[in-house]
This record gives structure tokens, C-alpha cells and sequence, in this order.
């Protein structure tokens, strides 16, 4: 699946964050920098078995911020749900808590793409996966950060999923 967002994005000329093909299961709301939290996260993911997941066909946000393909997962939820419950984060996204969707970025939203037709491009492209998702199984968690504005999430660890407390 990585390297069929990796033709796309490379085809329509995308360039932003997403670069790195992934499914957020905490976004970096109310976790410092000084990675003080990451103890606590790594014990969640150590204890929580691993995800299925299922990447179905491309949507668009309704509030307009990205192109992305769905993502079938109770699991992915719940370890976000853990993931809150153990961080208690001092601030959270307003899609962060039970109403989060999980998804694999395609593009972000910018000045002079039009999302909507991208859409239309994506569907042609990605429309296998409505009929029949991708499923797989995810042993590990990437903590992944960018190095600041315009810069792409990069894995700098990697945490196995169900491994109980290393």
C-alpha cells in the first residue's frame, strides 16, 4: 500500500507532511517535546496486542483539511482510547476521544490544491479499495515527529505491539 500513495502523491506533485504513509493512533496534541511521555506509551503499546486494520477506499474531511483512505479498525481506536487513558494528555485535537477516525493521509490540504479534484483522481486510483480493503495486521508503533513547519513525520522508534512491559 506505501508504495501505491507513494506513485500518487509523486504523480500529482504532493509534497506535505503525509509524505510517510501512516495511521495515526496519537496525534502530538499535549505531548511535550522533551518526550517525558513516551515511557508511558511505549508500556501501553508493549501491552496491547496487535491491530487489524483495513485500508478501504479515499474520502475527503468535511472539514476540508485532507485526502485520505479510510481505515477499518475497532483496535486502532482502542489503543488511541488507551493511549489517552494512560497519557492524559493537558490538551487534545477536538477529533481525538471515540469519534476518531482512523485514516492514512494521501494529501493536506494547501493553497492551490483542489482536494476535490484530487479526489476524483484518488478514486480512479484507489477504488479497488472500496470493494475490497487491504487488510493486515500491524505488529508495531512508530513514534514519528517532524522537525517543524513544512517538514514531513519521520518513524524515529519503533515499539512492538503486545510484547508486555520491555
Amino acid at each position: 500500500m506505501t508504495s501505491r500513495v507513494t506513485a500518487f502523491r509523486r504523480a500529482h506533485g504532493l509534497q506535505d507532511a503525509a509524505a510517510v504513509s501512516h495511521v495515526t493512533v496519537k496525534a502530538r496534541s499535549g505531548l511535550d517535546a522533551d518526550l517525558a511521555w513516551a515511557g508511558a506509551a511505549r508500556r501501553v503499546v508493549a501491552a496491547f496486542p496487535p491491530v487489524a486494520l483495513g485500508i478501504g477506499g479515499p474520502r475527503l474531511f468535511r472539514n476540508g483539511t485532507a485526502l485520505y483512505l479510510q481505515v477499518a479498525s475497532p483496535d486502532a481506536v482502542r489503543l488511541h482510547l488507551a493511549l489517552l487513558e494512560a497519557l492524559q494528555p493537558a490538551q487534545r485535537f477536538g477529533y481525538e476521544g471515540p469519534q476518531m477516525t482512523p485514516h492514512l493521509s494521501v494529501a493536506l490540504a494547501r493553497r492551490g490544491l483542489d482536494l476535490g479534484a484530487l479526489l476524483l483522481e484518488a478514486r480512479a486510483a484507489f477504488g479497488d479499495l472500496e470493494q475490497q480493503p487491504l487488510t493486515f495486521t500491524a505488529h508495531e508503533v512508530a513514534l514519528m515527529r517532524k522537525p517543524g513547519p513544512g517538514g514531513v513525520y519521520q518513524p524515529v522508534e519503533t515499539w512492538p505491539l503486545g510484547k508486555g512491559d520491555s
